[in-house]
């Protein structure tokens, strides 16, 4: 038991006709293939939970990895008193915040990020970077079948959205863990308390003033009303703006934005609210001096997405320029949101050049 058993090599359904009773006394004794069966049906629930506590893909598997291998050296110590779902995600919610309170979890390389051209002033400056990242669809598609618990107050797919997650990341994070834990998951006060090492008192004293400063973050009424996924008014709206975009008309693309909406890239703080600083932004940044650009559509955060790529007007070469993802409200644009790291492409499958 010096390290995790390998993944991949599972004897899958010869595990799957044992119960989690025989899985557990197996794994005791240093069975792999056994603790692999007892953990597995956690995995993708594991590392969404600690994505929406970190706010990263790579720190959230990073992360996933680490617990399953905690939990790997200490099947032994298992004592039963809470379910093994339970146990793992107490092994996972601390781990996470011995990270988030370590602070040396970030890449810096966009301390110092500097643009091509200057960005105008912006609307609005956040005090610090914005460490949040897309994640796939795909990926959320295999937990959709999970019912959070009866005190949940969330979906799934609300719980996922762009929105919910950059207004998580402004609270500090043992709140940030309890409103997850309560709020999405839907544990009780009490097993809360267990996980996080603390009294129920505790935990519904964070629980409060964690709901009071997401409501604070969060957009107002009306935040639901995004069409459903892949529906037909929603591809009305992935169509259009694909055409707008890649031609480079910025009056079509402002004629789809709400009066409030807003265009944000993290990790920069900066962040541009209202029709006419997203106008400014697209002519003198964006789309400036007749750039143009190739989307990709895909999805993220239950929400439609673009891989981007911009034309080489010297070679049929399409560079890669990051991730978009759009936020709607019926068939308006509330939110561009344009994460600038092109290594996020990979993780939605996508290259990162391409050849016309």
């Amino acid at each position: 038991m010096q390290g995790m058993p390998p993944a991949g090599q599972s004897d899958a359904p010869a595990h799957d006709r044992r119960s989690a009773e025989d899985l557990l006394a197996l794994a005791r004794r240093g069975d792999g293939e056994a603790f692999r069966g007892l953990v597995e049906p956690y995995r993708r629930e594991l590392q969404v939970h600690c994505y929406r506590i970190l706010g990263s893909v790579q720190d959230a598997e990073d992360l996933l990895q680490e617990t399953l291998l905690a939990a790997w050296r200490g099947i032994g110590g298992y004592e039963e008193r809470a379910s093994v779902r339970t146990w793992l995600y107490r092994i996972a919610t601390n781990r996470c915040l011995n990270l988030l309170r370590a602070g040396a979890r970030r890449p810096h390389e966009y301390a110092s990020y500097q643009p091509e051209v200057p960005f105008p002033e912006p609307s609005h400056r956040r005090a610090e970077p914005s460490w949040l990242e897309p994640y796939p669809d795909v990926l959320l598609d295999q937990i959709a079948d999970h019912t959070p618990g009866p005190e949940a107050r969330y979906e799934v797919r609300e719980s996922v959205s762009l929105a919910f997650l950059a207004a998580l990341q402004q609270l500090p994070p043992r709140q940030r863990a309890v409103l997850v834990l309560r709020d999405v998951l839907g544990f009780r006060a009490v097993e809360v308390a267990d996980i996080l090492d603390t009294t129920e008192n505790a935990v519904t004293s964070a629980l409060k003033r964690a709901r009071g400063a997401l409501a604070r973050e969060l957009p107002g009424p009306g935040r639901e009303s995004a069409p459903l996924p892949d529906s037909p008014q929603e591809r009305r709206v992935m169509d259009d703006f694909t055409r707008a975009f890649e031609a480079g008309d910025v009056d079509a693309i402002v004629a789809m934005l709400t009066n409030d909406a807003w265009l944000t890239m993290p990790p920069l703080p900066l962040e541009y609210q209202g029709v006419d600083a997203v106008r400014h932004f697209l002519a003198t940044v964006a789309l400036r001096d007749g750039r143009r650009h190739v989307l990709i559509p895909t999805r993220a955060n239950g929400q439609p997405a673009f891989g981007c790529y911009i034309r080489d007007p010297r070679t049929p070469i399409l560079h890669a320029h990051g991730v978009l993802v759009l936020t709607l409200t019926g068939d308006r644009i509330t939110a561009l949101t344009r994460f600038l790291d092109n290594s996020l492409l990979a993780v939605f499958g996508l290259p990162r050049s391409l050849r016309t």
